[in-house]
């Protein structure tokens, strides 16, 4: 009875979606209540992720990345809303879900792999537990032979071995639990992954054996990703397209070969000119001035008060953002017919 509910809600909620695309997200719009104003911390963010694609989601402390992802996930909690916009996950509009609906989504066709695995996981239950209770929320009672072979093969896909099945989380180190995360995670072979910072406060080495796990794991089962984080030098390593978010807005969608060689927006090139080079010695850019006020932005670019190129057209013209190449998506006017403006080198040559 349940299936066929959930399949008439879907049907009530479908919508286009083109071919290849796995998430669909248009005009999204995240606000949080304060006595004062709302916060827009997500502001009329639009972008795809396409089938067996890494996505990476970056931007500085504050910028809105995380709520992105909850607002996918529909986690976003009180005084938080979703004010507007479109979550198209396999032509469903998540947006409009609620109930048991929404809860069938989660994990069989979308999950999380929480920032922290520290405290993400019970203290007081066995691994096995913990997965095949995700997994039994869903599926309902298995044979406890099946399950445990399911949870082992689980287990060896992100690199475990099987004795983690019966230990508790203050038996593993770090990354072993972070591991343990993305084989709850990919318990149910959803469509879309988003893994929150996956590798923060793990040293170097670790990060590195998180990071080829995650990657293991998209040859291996296809998923979709979108992962969050603001170390540009891993993402150069682990995403096939990198978007830049700042103060509530998606700024620059491209490739991440391309971004990393010819960034387009100016705050994209002060992010990658920031990185530390152990190949040349030269001071490292900052990002100067203040931000705006997220309860009350101002008319035009959201870059315009830290940007070195503002002219009073950005003050005044909020910029579109358009597609310059191939995937190669910006939100700048030096980029747009309108400003009739020669598109600079480098933030460093203007310096």
């Amino acid at each position: 009875m349940t299936v066929s509910v959930t399949h008439t809600v879907e049907d009530q909620n479908s919508v286009g979606q083109k071919d290849g695309v796995v998430l669909d997200v248009r005009n999204l719009k995240v606000y949080y209540a304060t006595p004062t104003g709302d916060v827009r911390a997500v502001d009329d963010v639009s972008f795809q992720v396409y089938e067996g694609e890494i996505v990476g989601l970056v931007g500085e402390s504050g910028c809105g990345k995380t709520t992105t992802a909850m607002a996918i996930l529909r986690l976003v909690q009180p005084p938080g809303r979703i004010v507007g916009g479109q979550i198209i996950l396999d032509g469903i509009d998540l947006a409009t879900l609620h109930g048991q609906a929404l809860r069938n989504v989660r994990w069989s066709k979308m999950s999380l792999i929480p920032q922290g695995a520290m405290n993400s996981l019970n203290p007081v239950m066995k691994i096995h537990r913990q997965i095949a209770d995700a997994i039994e929320a869903h599926e309902g009672r298995q044979p406890r032979q099946e399950m445990k072979e399911r949870i082992i093969e689980l287990l060896g896909m992100v690199g475990l071995p099987s004795r983690v099945y019966d230990m508790y989380p203050h038996e593993l180190s770090g990354g072993m639990k972070q591991r343990v995360c993305i084989a709850m995670a990919i318990a149910l072979h959803p469509h879309l992954v988003i893994a929150d910072e996956p590798t923060s406060a793990l040293d170097v080495v670790v990060q590195r054996k998180v990071g080829e796990t995650l990657l293991d794991v998209k040859e291996r089962l296809g998923v979709s990703m979108i992962i969050i984080g603001h170390d540009m030098g891993l993402m150069a390593q682990l995403v096939d397209r990198l978007a830049v978010m700042y103060a509530g807005r998606m700024v620059e969608i491209s490739p991440v070969d391309t971004v990393f060689e010819e960034p387009l927006h100016p705050y994209t090139q002060l992010l990658i000119e920031s990185i530390p080079s152990i190949k040349e010695r030269k001071p490292l850019k900052l990002t100067e001035g203040l931000t705006h006020d997220l309860r009350n932005p101002p008319p035009g670019c959201i870059f315009q008060l830290r940007c070195p190129f503002v002219t009073d057209f950005c003050r005044e013209v909020n910029p579109p953002m358009e597609e310059v190449r191939p995937r190669h998506y910006v939100a700048c006017h030096l980029y747009t017919e309108a400003s009739m403006m020669k598109p600079p080198q480098s933030i460093e040559e203007s310096a």
